[in-house]
């Protein structure tokens, strides 16, 4: 996702869910899965008479991709591609509205996280023979959360496209006046720091109750536990780490402007830029965001990797995947389409060397020493990949366990009950809706 604070909590979950149930209605009606597609040796020959790929997305107006179609095109004069776009906030439901009506595209770009949800209802092309033809596309140089968000039955049903980590925002300014020499490591450190920067009417940190399970996540990796079961069949989150780091983030709420609890990470973006917070968890787009929005600002703040716990350095991921859908008759020239975009050259020029904050997929890119180069402030973050896990959970019931977390850890916050209370009354209404038929 190009727009800046697409992958901010309300939309992640909100999407999920809406995919979810789509996709349950359409189950039934998914096509079978071709496995055939992609067989032969050698890389993937252009076709010999002119074919058409349709390609659905929400960045088919961005410039950059309108240039690499357009050299596409040049390399590749028998394949035309034929850009189909939707609003962001109106794809999933377009394109499952069209996988059931069997009229679905060759190619898209979806969000990474539901490519599992697709490839078990039928929907995917499995890229395996594709992918062992290719010179360009190689499995193992992806991030591995990545690689998670697009496999399913281990198998590779996505190509990682794009993506960003969650890390750490710090006033640089605030720090130097507190007497803090630089942003903490682990979770004793962030606490103290905190602490040390709320005084006199500012604080040290900026949490909101309206994203409370989205930015627990990253505590809970890092405490040692997990969402569900390794099966998906059960709730995991109420374990003893997960306890561990519930206690903590809540705990965080006193060291956070009570005003702005029930904002998001988006609007609460005011309080950092005015000083009157000093600490802000997001992903990289709000590095942008500062950037435009704010440059005055500029030398006065920084990012780092979130503080480590007694798990080690763990972040939450998200990112965008490009997919190929079973029902296309034009398998080859699509993933020729795939394969392009999939270049070393064309991932840096998608991400890192054009507007905006993604980092590409690939560990060879992020660590290069041309990231840094190019935009210095996503260092950090393309570091924190090698930690980063991929909420993806198996179980098509789970956006609503979330929605039911969500709320109760929002109630801790508040501090109408405890972190434990949270967690065991979100895991008893979990542990029902998982095991309804």
């Amino acid at each position: 996702m190009r727009i800046h604070g697409s992958w901010t909590a309300p939309a992640v979950i909100v999407m999920a869910l809406a995919t979810t149930m789509s996709l349950t209605a359409c189950g039934s009606d998914a096509p079978p899965q071709n496995t055939g597609i992609g067989k032969g040796t050698g890389p993937v020959k252009d076709p010999a008479s002119p074919q058409t790929v349709t390609f659905f997305s929400w960045v088919g107006n961005e410039p950059q991709m309108k240039k690499m179609a357009a050299e596409f095109s040049k390399q590749h004069p028998n394949i035309t591609i034929k850009f189909e776009n939707a609003p962001a906030e109106q794809a999933q439901q377009v394109l499952s509205t069209r996988i059931a009506g069997n009229t679905a595209p060759d190619v898209a770009y979806i969000n990474a996280s539901d490519t599992s949800d697709y490839a078990a209802r039928g929907a995917l092309v499995d890229l395996g023979e594709y992918m062992g033809r290719s010179e360009v596309v190689k499995p193992d140089d992806y991030v591995d959360g990545f690689k998670t968000f697009v496999t399913w039955n281990g198998k590779m049903w996505g190509l990682p496209f794009d993506g960003e980590t969650t890390g750490l925002f710090y006033r640089t300014d605030r720090f130097k006046e507190a007497g803090l020499a630089g942003p903490p490591k682990t979770w004793e450190e962030f606490r103290a720091a905190a602490e040390k920067l709320t005084a006199n009417g500012k604080y040290g940190f900026e949490m909101f109750a309206s994203e409370a399970a989205y930015y627990f996540y990253p505590w809970l990796y890092q405490a040692g536990g997990e969402p569900v079961s390794a099966d998906g069949k059960d709730i995991a989150f109420d374990s003893e780490a997960g306890k561990t780091a519930a206690a903590f983030y809540v705990d965080l709420a006193e060291y956070s402007p009570r005003d702005y609890l029930n904002s998001n990470s988006y609007d609460g973006r005011v309080a950092f830029a005015r000083g009157d917070v000093a600490m802000y968890v997001a992903g990289a787009w709000f590095a942008g965001t500062l950037a435009d929005e704010y440059p005055k600002l500029e030398g006065k703040w920084a990012a780092a990797p979130l503080p480590e716990g007694s798990a080690g350095c763990k972040t939450t991921i998200a990112g965008d995947s490009l997919v190929m859908f079973s029902q296309t008759k034009v398998s080859d020239a699509a993933w020729l389409w795939m394969e392009f975009l999939s270049r070393p050259e064309n991932l840096a020029d998608w991400t890192y060397k054009t507007e905006g904050t993604l980092l590409p997929p690939t560990k060879s890119l992020l660590e290069g020493e041309d990231l840094a180069k190019e935009k210095p402030v996503l260092k950090p973050f393309a570091d924190l990949m090698a930690c980063g896990v991929a909420s993806a959970v198996a179980n098509p019931k789970y956006p609503r366990v979330e929605t039911i977390l969500n709320e109760e850890l929002s109630k801790a916050i508040y501090g109408d009950q405890t972190a434990a209370e949270a967690l065991d009354n979100a895991a008893q209404q979990g542990r029902a809706i998982l095991g309804r038929g």
